[in-house]
């Protein structure tokens, strides 16, 4: 997340929101391009039920998030680890996509999160 001390403790308590995505096609917008006033990200996804993303994009393509972008799989010493790509999707898309199951909850840095089935809190950070 690059946040630290009372930052970094506030987001993994959630105090910055979260947002509650329960069918198909509900989705988060926060990319810069399609909304240059979003101020936060989403740091955190947790799952209610079983769950699919019809797309889950990095946030500008940082790797270290899950995502089917090659290039963010290549750690890059000159940047210390960090790189990015274009904003590579989740592995699959749609009724295609990895199942992440009921009770997990995984960790990154997303700006657009669109919901294929299932139901999961996504928590904010700030950018």
């Amino acid at each position: 997340m690059g946040l630290t001390g009372a930052k970094f403790q506030e987001a993994s308590l959630g105090q910055y929101g979260s947002c509650y995505l329960g069918s198909d096609g509900h989705s988060i917008d926060l990319n810069e391009n399609n909304n240059p006033e979003a101020t936060r990200l989403v740091c955190s996804i947790t799952f209610l039920e079983d769950s699919q993303f019809e797309e889950l994009h990095t946030k500008g393509g940082m790797i270290g998030s899950i995502s089917t972008e090659a290039s963010e799989q290549d750690f890059d010493n000159a940047t210390a680890g960090i790189g990015a790509s274009a904003n590579g999707e989740v592995i699959g898309t749609g009724a295609a996509c990895q199942v992440f199951p009921k009770g997990i909850t995984i960790f990154g840095r997303w700006d657009f999160i669109e919901l294929h089935s299932g139901a999961c809190i996504c928590y904010f950070a700030p950018i």
